[in-house]
């Protein structure tokens, strides 16, 4: 039986075009607001990423920092996240809903107790920034018991040796750091170059979805659209912070933005 996740892709696949993932932070900038901004966006995404605000992050750059900061400054706490994607949810409209963030938070929460919490409240998928393969394994056994698919994380340094053990360790997706950077930078490689080296990961095993993330924008998805999917992160955090500092609704300008990226990739 096919996951939230991998159903998905295979509407998604069905339509000619890659699945749109969005990454948002849980809290930005309250509570109320995420919620809403999930809600208006779930009409043009695919799968939902929502990250846990964090104080010293280690992949995200400054456009999440700010909007971290901003969730941190709000009071927001893991509970919190967890009642954001517990309301989320129950939202005719929800998508399959990855969290992604830090494995001190998890283990200071304590594993099993995240894994149950996360089951409880409708994750499908999580990403842990900081857990890398082979590290990860464990971990990621535990979260397919509780129904949660683990993604592991490709970089360009990856080497294929070292692609093929995480392609095969993977679930059902697995996502591709487009350059070296933080979230947010512009991209420091061309669209032809990203997808040369995704199509290598492609190859070790077609049947694993790959989503491409970091430095995606609306001027450049439309050209690797004929990936798996494409995470749009840090525009988003960027969108919120441009609406809060002129006065204006983030939920209807998110909304907007996010229905652009859509129509380029149709």
């Amino acid at each position: 039986m096919n996951s939230p996740i991998s159903l998905a892709f295979i509407k998604a696949n069905a339509n000619n075009r890659p699945a749109l993932l969005t990454y948002t932070v849980a809290g930005d900038n309250t509570k109320k607001k995420t919620l809403a901004i999930l809600k208006a966006i779930s009409n043009y995404i695919d799968i939902c990423e929502i990250g846990f605000p964090h104080n010293t992050p280690i992949a995200d750059g400054g456009q999440i920092q700010t909007s971290a900061y901003r969730a941190i400054k709000n009071g927001i706490k893991i509970s919190d996240v967890f009642d954001i994607v517990k309301k989320y949810k129950k939202n005719k409209n929800a998508k399959p809903v990855i969290l992604m963030g830090y494995y001190n938070m998890i283990f200071q929460y304590n594993e099993i107790k995240f894994l149950k919490k996360c089951r409880d409240v409708g994750v499908n998928g999580i990403i842990v920034v900081d857990l890398p393969w082979p590290e990860n394994k464990k971990f990621a056994n535990i979260c397919k018991k509780y129904s949660i698919s683990f993604i592991q994380l490709l970089s360009p340094t990856t080497s294929l040796e070292r692609l093929k053990k995480i392609v095969k360790d993977s679930h059902e997706m697995i996502y591709y750091i487009s350059m070296l950077s933080t979230t947010g930078g512009k991209l420091k490689v061309s669209p032809k170059e990203i997808l040369s080296k995704y199509k290598k990961i492609k190859k070790i095993n077609p049947k694993k979805k790959c989503v491409i993330g970091f430095g995606i924008t609306e001027k450049n998805i439309s050209k690797l659209k004929s990936s798996d999917g494409l995470v749009v992160g840090s525009q988003i955090s960027k969108e919120i912070s441009r609406s809060l500092n002129n006065r204006q609704n983030p939920v209807t300008n998110v909304s907007k933005l996010v229905k652009k990226l859509k129509n380029k990739i149709l």
